[in-house]
C-alpha cells in the first residue's frame, strides 16, 4: 500500500519527501530505505511499540511501514500530456492514497509557477487535471456499457446510471470521492475503475515556522474549500522539518520542537495520517526474540491477520490468543495478564482491533 505526494512545482514536495527519508527525523532510531529514486519505505511512528519494547526487552524490534512516493510536479495540461503529465498520471494511478502538498507560505526567494500564493487555486489546478483524466476513463467505459444497456441488460443499466452520475459530477468540477453514489454503486461499478479522484486524500498545508502550530489565513481557506470532501488537512512547516532533520542529536531535536511549540515532528503525524488514509491498522506480536508491528486492513479477521505473518498460519488457523494493548501495559507482562484472566481466546470470526497483542495457534 502506498501514498503518493503530489502538488505543483516549488510547493515543497521533494523537501517533504527528503524529510521523511531522513532517518533522524522521527525518533532516536528510525530506519528508512529508498526502493527507487522517488519511492521510500518509512516506519510508522508508534509509541506503543516503544512501550512494548521496554516491557519485553526483545532481541529486535520491527515497526510497521508505509510506502511514500514522490511524484513529479504537475503543470496545467498534464491530462493532455503537458510537462511530465503522462508519467505523473501513471504514477499517481498506482498509489492508494494522495498527499496533496499546498503552498501556504510567503517567500520572495521561491518562485510560484502562477506568480502569487493561492493554495485553493493550486488545489483546483491539480483537481481539474485529475478530473479530466477521470472523465476520459468514465466516457470510455460508458461507451461500452451503453450498448449492453440498450439490449435491456439490467446490470448494464445500473452501471450506466452510476457512470452517468460520475460523468456529470466530473463535468461540474467535482472529484469522484465527493459525488453522491450508493455504497453498492461504488463497490460494484466505481472502485474497479480506479478513478484517480476517488482515492482518499490528505491536504498538507506547507507553512512558515511561525504558523506551524496555529496555521494561517491560507490554511483557513483550504479548510473551507475542502469541507465537503471528507478529506484530512494537516499543517506542516516543511522547511522547519528539514532543519530538524539536520540536527544530529535526538535530545537537540526534541528541544527544537519544544521551542516552536510542537510535541513531535509534523512528519510523524503525516506518516500516521497516511497509514490511516490507507485504511490500515496495526496489531503486535511480542516475545523475547522480537516485538513486531504487523500491518492489516481495518476490519481484517483473525485468520487474515495471521496470514500476514505466513500464508500457512491463515490456512491452518485454529485460534488466536488476544491481549488488549492497554491490558498488556497495565499488567506489565503476558504472564500477569494470563493470571488476571485478561487473555482472550478468539476464533475465525474475530475482527482484529488496532493495538491487539496476538499469538496464533495453527495446524498445517
Amino acid at each position: 500500500m502506498k501514498a503518493g505526494i503530489v502538488g505543483l512545482p516549488n510547493v515543497g514536495k521533494s523537501t517533504l519527501f527528503n524529510c521523511l527519508s531522513n532517518a533522524k527525523a522521527q525518533s532516536a532510531n528510525f530506519p528508512f530505505c529508498t526502493i527507487e529514486p522517488n519511492v521510500g519505505v518509512v516506519n510508522v511512528p508508534d509509541r506503543r511499540i516503544e512501550k512494548l519494547e521496554s516491557l519485553v526487552n526483545p532481541e529486535r524490534v520491527v515497526p510497521a511501514t508505509v510506502e511514500i512516493v514522490d511524484i513529479a510536479g504537475l503543470v496545467k495540461g498534464a491530462s493532455k500530456g503537458e510537462g511530465l503529465g503522462n508519467q505523473f498520471l501513471g504514477n499517481i494511478r498506482e498509489t492508494d492514497a494522495i498527499l496533496h502538498v499546498l503552498r501556504c507560505f510567503e517567500n520572495d526567494n521561491i518562485v510560484h509557477v502562477d506568480g502569487n500564493i493561492n493554495p485553493v487555486r493550486d488545489k483546483e489546478t491539480i483537481d481539474m487535471e485529475l478530473q479530466l483524466k477521470d472523465l476520459e476513463t468514465a466516457e470510455k467505459k460508458l461507451e461500452k456499457v451503453k450498448r449492453a444497456a440498450k439490449t435491456g441488460n439490467k446490470e448494464a443499466q445500473k452501471e450506466e446510471a452510476a457512470l452517468l452520475k460520475v460523468k456529470n459530477g466530473l463535468e461540474a468540477g467535482k472529484s469522484v470521492r465527493a459525488i453522491e453514489l450508493s455504497d453498492e454503486e461504488r463497490a460494484e461499478f466505481i472502485k474497479p475503475l480506479q478513478f484517480i479522484t476517488d482515492k482518499p486524500v490528505m491536504y498538507v498545508c506547507n507553512v512558515n515556522e511561525s504558523d506551524a502550530v496555529t496555521g494561517n489565513e491560507y490554511v483557513d481557506k483550504v479548510k473551507e474549500a475542502v469541507k465537503d470532501e471528507n478529506a484530512e488537512v494537516l499543517v506542516l512547516a516543511v522547511g522547519t522539518e528539514a532543519d530538524i532533520t539536520e540536527l544530529e542529536d535526538y535530545e537537540e531535536r526534541q528541544m527544537f520542537l519544544q521551542d516552536i511549540g510542537l510535541d513531535e515532528p509534523g512528519s510523524a503525524k503525516l506518516i500516521r495520517g497516511a497509514y490511516k488514509l490507507l485504511n490500515l491498522q496495526t496489531y503486535f506480536t511480542a516475545g523475547v526474540k522480537e516485538v513486531r508491528a504487523w500491518t492489516i486492513p481495518i476490519g481484517a479477521t483473525a485468520p487474515q491477520a495471521a496470514g500476514v505473518i505466513h500464508t500457512d498460519f491463515e490456512k491452518g488457523f485454529i485460534r488466536a490468543e488476544v491481549i488488549a494493548y492497554d491490558d498488556y501495559v497495565s499488567y506489565g507482562s503476558e504472564a500477569k495478564v494470563k493470571e488476571a484472566g485478561k487473555m482472550r481466546v478468539e476464533g475465525k470470526e474475530y475482527i482484529v482491533k488496532d493495538g491487539d497483542v496476538m499469538h496464533f495457534r495453527f495446524n498445517v
